[in-house]
């Protein structure tokens, strides 16, 4: 049976940890809180700090294979792992590619990947002499996520919101559609596609409002989307599940925005609305069977649950009992004892052969589900 870790343990390590258990394999966790959404899951817990090079190395040395769910991982150790025959899912190469959004913007460039224009920043200083690039989006280069560690800067008045740390300055782009794409690839570099993920944002957080897949984009966009998206999973020469986020323009131009070098919120609708899930595939990437089927059952929509405005402590969900009399809704609880504004809680899947009643229903459930704080 082989031993496989996941660096990890927040709602993505727990959802491929529900799909574990259809496979011989054992599981092992390492995460610093041994409470986490993961840990009563896997058949090993380790307690421990997933960006220290020892922990790390001492956790992966025994295994046969290790992925990630997050990108803040020592990729050193990893590197060391590698050499030392543990497979790794992304490759410490991609994943230091990825993870540093400054070496991400210069890979998209190096492999003539449409992007956005962009300029590398030191510090704060350095944009005084760049005001003419604005409006853009100032990305910090390390350890941002869910929305933390981007500014929008619309003018020079924005300035005083930038970050004092390298980052990358991106030349805004007036989008039309922002779409995902999943992909896996086989260690012999075969692949599979998931079909286009339509990604609704919600501007004030900016975090996914909901989503709907397949995208409603024309068929010629939509190959555009797909040679863009597979050109970066074939140009980063690694086996595992990608997730590539793009813009498409007003013109139909179709940009790279970020990779994420593992299993992504764009695609937890899988887990109902596809043959084969992210998670499901995954496993069979790491454990060398056959690439699942990504075709849909159904189309699909995604509502995130975030946590209530004002309301911090014990989670209490309100409102479930109502969206679960509808037909094809399906709640997924991540486990998270404490809720706080703006944390993803958990998501809710709806099923539907007619998008305008997808949409429909992720405003109802919007409207209904509230994640609050016990008083």
């Amino acid at each position: 049976m082989e031993r496989i870790g996941i660096l990890g343990g927040g709602q993505l390590g727990r959802m491929l940890l529900q799909a574990a258990a259809n496979y011989p394999v054992e599981t092992f966790v390492m995460e610093n809180d041994a409470s986490c959404p993961a840990a009563h899951l896997c058949h090993h817990f380790t307690k421990g700090d997933i960006s220290n090079f020892d922990d790390v190395y001492n956790f992966g040395k025994g295994l046969d294979a290790l992925t990630i769910e997050i990108e803040a991982v020592n990729e050193d150790a990893l590197l060391k792992l590698e050499n030392e025959g543990v497979r790794i899912y992304p490759k410490p190469a991609a994943l230091k590619t990825i993870k540093n959004k400054i070496l991400q913007k210069q890979f998209y460039k190096d492999n003539e990947i449409p992007t956005s224009e962009f300029i590398i920043t030191q510090n704060k200083a350095d944009l005084n002499h760049h005001t003419g690039f604005l409006p853009a989006a100032h990305k910090l280069a390390m350890g941002g996520y869910d929305g933390r560690g981007v500014e929008l800067l619309r003018s020079k008045d924005d300035l005083i919101r930038a970050f004092d740390a390298p980052a990358v300055l991106e030349k805004m782009v007036t989008i039309k559609k922002e779409i995902a794409v999943i992909i896996a690839v086989a260690d012999n570099g075969e692949n599979a596609l998931y079909p286009s993920v339509d990604m609704v944002f919600d501007n004030r957080l900016n975090l996914l409002e909901y989503q709907i897949s397949p995208a409603d984009i024309p068929e010629k966009i939509l190959w555009k989307v797909e040679a863009v998206a597979l050109k970066v999973v074939k140009d980063l020469k690694s086996p595992g599940i990608f997730a590539v986020e793009l813009f498409v323009d007003m013109d139909d131009n179709v940009f790279v925005n970020e990779t994420a070098p593992r299993v992504h919120n764009s695609g937890h609708h899988t887990i109902e609305a596809n043959f084969s899930s992210q998670f499901d595939m995954l496993w069979r990437v790491m454990l060398g069977y056959p690439l699942g089927s990504t075709e849909h059952i159904l189309p699909a929509a995604i509502v995130n649950l975030l946590g209530a405005e004002g309301h911090s402590g014990e989670a209490v969900y309100e409102g479930l009992n109502e969206i679960l009399q509808i037909e094809n809704v399906f709640v997924h609880i991540y486990g998270k004892k404490q809720t706080k504004p703006g944390r993803k809680m958990g998501h809710i899947t709806i099923l539907s052969k007619e998008k305008q009643e997808l949409i429909h229903q992720a405003n109802r459930v919007k409207q209904t589900v509230k994640v609050l704080a016990r008083i």
